[in-house]
C-alpha cells in the first residue's frame, strides 16, 4: 500500500479545512444552532409587573416574605394601600429566602413633605447579599437626590462609599421612583480567596446609572470595602436612624439567575 507522505496528507488537510470554511461562509445552516431551547418566561401583562418567573417579595399585600434582620421575627413596618412604610423602631428588614446572583425590582417613594439635607433626607438602602445583623452586604443607596446635595458615592443609586451613579436620575419627592438591578454575585475559593468578583448592574427611572460595576468588597460605613465569603445572603431594606420621614416601598419581585 502506498502511504501518504507527511507534506501531503498536511496539504489535503488544509484544503479539507478550507472547504469547510468555505462551506460554512455559503451556507447559512452552517452557523445556525437549535439547542438548548430557552425556557419560555411570559413578561407582566402591566408595565413593571413580574414576569412568570419570579419570586415576589412584596405585592402590597403582606410582609410574609420578610422578616427582622435583627433576630428573624415577623417584619412589623407597616403596610397599609398597597405599599409598605418604614418603621425605625423596629429596625431593618430581610428575605426569609436567600439568593445568589438576580434580577432584582422594586419601587421606593420619598415623602413629598421631605425635610433635613444631605443624609438626612429620605435615607435608606437595599443591600444585596447580607449574611445577618452585623454583616449588612453590598448596599445600593436609597435617598433623596433631586437637588440635595451630598457626597456623590452616597447620593441615591451610589454603591455605598464605592461607586457614585453615572448620572443623578433622581424624581421629585413624592413621585414613585424604580431601581432595577442586575446583581453578580462573587464567587469565592476553598480558602476563602475571591475567584470572580461582585458585579452590579443599575437602572434608575429607567437610566442606565451602574453599567456592571465591579465592587472591591461589602459596605462598610467606616473603612474600605472587603469580601468576605458566602454563598446565598438575604435581600435587606435599611431602617436608617435619621430623623427625616420614613419612605415607602412598592411592587418588589426578584429573578434567581443561577
Amino acid at each position: 500500500m502506498k502511504r501518504i507522505g507527511a507534506a501531503t496528507f498536511t496539504l489535503f488537510t488544509v484544503a479539507s479545512l478550507g472547504s469547510s470554511c468555505a462551506l460554512a461562509q455559503d451556507d447559512p445552516k452552517a452557523t445556525e444552532r437549535w439547542e438548548p431551547v430557552p425556557k419560555v418566561v411570559t413578561p407582566g401583562a402591566k408595565e413593571n409587573a413580574p414576569p412568570s418567573d419570579a419570586v415576589v417579595l412584596f405585592d402590597g399585600h403582606d410582609l410574609s416574605g420578610w422578616e427582622a434582620s435583627k433576630d428573624q421575627s415577623p417584619a412589623a413596618w407597616k403596610v397599609h394601600d398597597g405599599i409598605v412604610t418604614v418603621d425605625k423602631t423596629t429596625g431593618n428588614i430581610q428575605t426569609r429566602q436567600r439568593f445568589h446572583s438576580y434580577q432584582l425590582h422594586l419601587e421606593w417613594q420619598i415623602p413629598r413633605d421631605i425635610t433635613g439635607e444631605g443624609q438626612g433626607r429620605g435615607n435608606s438602602g437595599v443591600f444585596l447579599a447580607s449574611t445577618g445583623p452585623g454583616d449588612e452586604g453590598y448596599e445600593v443607596q436609597i435617598m433623596d437626590s433631586f437637588e440635595n446635595a451630598t457626597y456623590v458615592n452616597g447620593q441615591a443609586a451610589s454603591i455605598y462609599k464605592q461607586a457614585a451613579p453615572l448620572v443623578n436620575a433622581a424624581r421629585h419627592p413624592g413621585d414613585w421612583q424604580t431601581y432595577d438591578i442586575v446583581w453578580t454575585a462573587p464567587v469565592f475559593a476553598a480558602d476563602g480567596s475571591v475567584k470572580s468578583p461582585a458585579y452590579l448592574t443599575l437602572f434608575h427611572n429607567g437610566v442606565l446609572v451602574q453599567n456592571h460595576t465591579e465592587l472591591t468588597g461589602e459596605t462598610f460605613y467606616i473603612g474600605k470595602p472587603k469580601y468576605k465569603p458566602y454563598t446565598t445572603a438575604a435581600i435587606k431594606l435599611q431602617a436608617h436612624g435619621d430623623h427625616s420621614q420614613p419612605i415607602s416601598f412598592r411592587n418588589i419581585w426578584v429573578r434567581p439567575l443561577d
